[in-house]
């Protein structure tokens, strides 16, 4: 579905509503006129018209030049703009060297004439069929929805702000977008809002002359400048000082910027991408954020999702942080752990990730260091997660004990309920007792294999055996089953 505007087109967006997630994509089109045939629709940033080859929208016609003009996007509109042409660019007959276009106006270049119109089309997100695009890993629908959205904005210069929680992976996005933009082949800047401080951002962001303040000893270009023709990425967005926000606006709105101290103006050709784990609507009510630079920078908005909320993926970053991350290499550069066990993997899925994915990766990193093997046991991974799985089978049984009983709660011995004795103590001491009890009952039910016991209880055949060495429980009188070579023998 798609709508024409008569003066304005409105930049690309992407709402989600109730239906899924719609793209709002700002397209333009030119249709041939007066015997020049053809029509020609885009959604790029930047269009070339002229008689070589190489241009959008080649015209043949003698008095074309080569590289005759062009056609920007900008967040207001297109604005076409004369290359040096011999014979003039035109809009509605009138002679330009840069103006803009409306929907419906006509377009001359030499003798030849097209008719511009633009519109907005409203295109339903797809989960994309991949399970990875650009740095970004996990066939979640959740995230394979974001890929169809980045690949379909990235060849825009929409400006993005990207939100999620600490560690969801918002840097990598804004790599993935620069990455698959035209932008590409120039530097992708990175600046974290929240790691200098307030008195240096103006300075940082927007460049110094020499002698503006005590210790500019030289004059330095900004992050606004360097970034010029390529991409500029604001990290933790919400955390810039509120003085600053008119400045960051006025930059965004005029594509320039002036130095602290200067008192001349610079254009800079710049994408912005902004990230923050804060509720920026939440700040704007709060006073902290302005809400015009707010408006302004909500063209597309993206959530990222918890790692808690797709933890089907781990599935697929378990494996790749095992395959590239170098902590993970022997001397010989060869990998050291090359799987992960099946109780470890449960285990993983059970937590619920606080630190997302950047979590996970210092997770990976530490089992890697304690692994013996190349498989990854839940031996090796870290308390907290590991305490997380050993109190699944116990919530079961519970359950399973509460509906025998017909209601009845289930009560600690008296001696835990005595006076002198502290919550932690009671519940280590009633928790053991019941390890002890389920281990021994497991042992006696599969008739002392410890195989059978452990695939039972849903647990490492490595760890149960540490279990019962724990609890001095022994399975004499039964028949035991061979251990592993690298099994420890209780």
């Amino acid at each position: 579905m798609s709508k024409k505007f008569p003066d304005f087109v409105p930049p690309t967006k992407v709402a989600f509503l109730d239906r899924g997630a719609t793209l709002h994509l700002r397209q333009c089109t030119m249709t041939g006129l007066e015997g020049l045939e053809g029509e020609w629709t885009f959604e790029k940033d930047e269009i070339r018209i002229g008689s070589m080859d190489d241009n959008d929208v080649v015209v043949r016609d003698d008095t074309v030049s080569r590289y005759h003009c062009k056609i920007v996007q900008e967040d207001t509109g297109y604005v076409l703009v004369d290359l040096r042409s011999t014979n003039g660019t035109f809009i509605n007959k009138v002679r330009i060297r840069e103006g803009f276009l409306k929907p419906g106006c006509t377009l001359g270049v030499g003798q030849s004439q097209m008719r511009f119109n633009a519109r907005e089309n409203e295109v339903p997100i797809v989960p994309s069929r991949s399970d990875r695009c650009g740095g970004l890993i996990g066939g979640n629908a959740r995230m394979r929805e974001i890929y169809t959205i980045l690949e379909r904005i990235a060849p825009t210069n929409t400006t993005v702000v990207i939100e999620g929680e600490t560690g969801t992976g918002k840097e990598v996005v804004a790599q993935t977008i620069h990455g698959l933009s035209p932008r590409k082949g120039k530097e992708l800047v990175v600046f974290d809002c929240g790691a200098v401080p307030p008195n240096l951002i103006e300075s940082e962001l927007f460049g110094h002359e020499k002698g503006s303040f005590t210790g500019a000893v030289m004059t330095r270009q900004g992050l606004f400048e360097l970034a010029d023709g390529g991409t500029l990425f604001l990290d933790e967005l919400g955390e810039l000082p509120l003085d600053l926000q008119p400045k960051l606006l006025r930059a965004l709105e005029q594509r320039e910027i002036r130095r602290v101290g200067g008192a001349k103006a610079n254009k800079v050709d710049v994408r912005i991408i902004a990230a923050t784990n804060r509720n920026l609507e939440d700040e704007v009510r709060a006073g902290r954020f302005r809400q015009d630079l707010f408006y302004r920078l909500s063209v597309v908005r993206l959530r990222l999702p918890a790692l808690r909320e797709r933890i089907d993926d781990l599935q697929s970053l378990v494996p790749h942080f095992l395959k590239i991350m170098g902590y993970n290499r022997d001397a010989d550069g060869n990998p050291r752990v090359r799987g992960v066990s099946r109780e470890a993997m449960a285990a993983l899925a059970t937590y619920a990730w606080p630190g997302n994915v950047r979590e996970l990766v210092n997770v990976m990193e530490r089992a890697v260091s304690f692994a013996d093997g190349e498989i990854l046991e839940i031996a090796d991974l870290p308390d907290v997660i590991r305490e997380i799985r050993r109190t699944a089978p116990v919530r079961a049984l519970t359950s399973e004990a509460r509906a025998a009983s017909a209601g009845a709660t289930p009560r600690p011995p008296d001696e835990l309920l005595a006076d002198g004795v502290t919550f932690k103590d009671a519940k280590e001491r009633w928790v053991s007792s019941f390890e002890r009890d389920y281990l021994v009952s497991l042992l006696k039910r599969h008739g002392g294999n410890i195989s059978h016991a452990a695939r039972e209880a849903d647990i490492d055949r490595k760890y149960f055996r540490k279990l019962m060495k724990k609890y001095e429980v022994e399975a004499a009188g039964v028949v035991v089953d061979a251990p592993d070579d690298d099994d420890e023998v209780g």
